[in-house]
């Protein structure tokens, strides 16, 4: 682990909020264990362990039913801790790869059998290194056959560059975490209306609600956030998802606890119908179909 890696919560708190009956956790990771699942050697980062025991009993003590899991970069394109997390939890769990170009139809069909949905695209510099345009599109064409869809990872100044390539991907995208909104700007800001706008131009488009602990300038208090979510969640109600980023690899302010991040979510869906719709029928459709 990094020395200066802050590792997640050890006891986080029972959430106040009860989530409805068969609600999914959209976005969140395994960890190693590394003496089993190595760190790959061009990672940027060392996290500590976080295995498929822990998520699960998290999913448990929050009130969850099912997790999606996400391939996370200090892993790069070996998903086998991944595919491991996906074979224990079975119909609980289903998740998103990261993959390159030399990924034959074959191996996708067989991270198909396991839960695999989705993959990743990762295009926060500071993260990975650039693959060029051409690569994406390659993989897309691959991944369209199979159904999945494509999970986008950028941070908000770079989304306008990023709209002609992301119209060219032909399927489904799902933007993480609101696509990082500067939150010190406000939701009347032109960044975070081109977001809206992108979104309702391209109804094949949907967000994560997810990481006010990342946006926040205000830790651990979440409000300055809020606006933003439920801004996304009336918005578009069929299509955002909610997760709780577990373990919240890279965060430097502040140990997220997870029990507050759950009471979160009915300040940014204030109804029973929206709620049901971002927990659960939105990932069902989307995951589970």
């Amino acid at each position: 682990m990094d020395k200066d890696y802050l590792p997640f919560h050890p006891n986080p708190s029972k959430p106040a909020y009860k989530a409805p009956e068969g609600a999914v956790d959209a976005h969140c990771h395994v960890f190693g264990p590394a003496d089993k699942f190595p760190y790959h050697p061009k990672r940027k980062y060392t996290p500590c362990d976080a295995s498929k025991e822990q998520l699960f009993a998290l999913r448990d003590h929050l009130g969850f039913s099912r997790n999606v899991i996400v391939q996370a970069s200090c892993h790069s394109t070996d998903n086998a801790a991944l595919i491991d997390a996906l074979n224990t939890a079975g119909e609980l769990a289903r998740g998103v790869a990261f993959i390159d170009d030399s990924f034959t139809l074959d191996q996708l069909k067989e991270m198909h059998e396991a839960g695999v949905r989705g993959v990743r695209f990762n295009f926060v510099k500071r993260l990975v290194d650039s693959t060029p345009r051409e690569v994406f599109l390659s993989i897309a064409e691959k991944v369209k056959q199979l159904g999945w869809h494509i999970v986008v990872y950028f941070e908000a100044p770079d989304l306008e560059d990023l709209i002609p390539f992301l119209k060219e991907l032909g399927t489904t995208i799902v933007v993480d975490h609101m696509g990082r909104p500067d939150v010190s700007k406000g939701v009347d800001h032109e960044d975070f209306k081109r977001f809206i706008n992108f979104m309702a131009e391209n109804d094949n488009v949907w967000v994560k609600v997810s990481c006010p602990e990342r946006l926040t300038l205000q830790a651990p208090d979440y409000s300055d956030v809020v606006p933003f979510g439920k801004k996304l969640v009336e918005t578009f109600p069929d299509r955002v998802l909610w997760g709780t980023d577990w373990p919240h690899p890279n965060m430097k302010s502040h140990v997220p606890n997870d029990g507050h991040l759950v009471d979160v979510i009915p300040e940014i869906a204030p109804t029973q119908e929206l709620q049901q719709k971002l927990l659960v029928d939105n990932p069902m459709r989307l995951y589970w179909n």
